[in-house]
């Protein structure tokens, strides 16, 4: 699959200006959550990644995020349709270490995505999120190559693959109810935003105690 059927040079050009972690992470964050959770919308989306400490989305990359979470969860549902979903990453045009570190990368966005949904875990699952694992540990410097080429990277790529088509038959719940934003008002505004408008005093300047400085002798 090229880069312009699975979707790789539309999320690049989303994410242009976003640079926190890679579009292969995002996308494995992404598809993590949505197996055990339904698909949020854009306010949730935001408030998903303002709590994992990451910086505002693009409109353009929050509204196709969104979109693909969308799409995704019903794909995962339908058993059929399942089996053909892929993890993003570069075409077999690119260099095979870009690749690997592509799944290495959505490897680690998986369980970021899914670890935040507190779910429990049956012993298959915690077994195959372990060997997910290995595959978010891999290491490689740019020159060296990857131990078994392409037939390794393709085997661990198809294992990947049906990591969440085997996770998707749980129940969803809403990401609202996940211990993460569980409680936040999503519509809140910041202390920053109150204090432009008025409803909140500004902070006062710091106070220097100098009964506690260390006076020169």
């Amino acid at each position: 699959m090229n880069d312009n059927i699975s979707g790789w040079n539309t999320w690049l050009t989303a994410f242009d200006d976003w640079t926190d972690v890679s579009i292969s992470e995002v996308h494995g964050l992404m598809t993590g959550l949505i197996t055990a959770c339904n698909a949020p919308d854009e306010q949730v989306w935001a408030k998903v990644f303002e709590e994992l400490s990451f910086a505002p989305l693009p409109d353009q990359a929050l509204t196709l995020l969104t979109e693909e979470a969308e799409d995704t969860v019903f794909q995962l549902k339908d058993k059929d349709d399942a089996y053909s979903y892929t993890p993003l990453v570069p075409d077999d045009e690119h260099d095979l270490y870009e690749r690997v570190m592509a799944l290495k990368q959505w490897a680690n966005g998986f369980m970021t995505g899914f670890g935040i949904t507190d779910c429990g875990l049956s012993s298959e699952e915690n077994e195959m999120l372990s060997d997910l694992a290995k595959i978010g540990g891999i290491r490689l410097e740019d020159d060296e190559d990857f131990e078994g080429g392409e037939e390794s990277y393709l085997y661990i790529y198809e294992f990947a693959r049906m990591v969440p088509v085997s996770f998707a038959t749980r129940k969803r719940k809403p990401v609202k109810d996940i211990a993460l934003i569980a409680g936040l008002s999503i519509d809140a505004k910041t202390t920053k935003e109150l204090q432009a408008e008025g409803k909140l005093p500004k902070p006062m300047p710091p106070v220097v105690d100098a009964m506690n400085q260390n006076n020169p002798s």
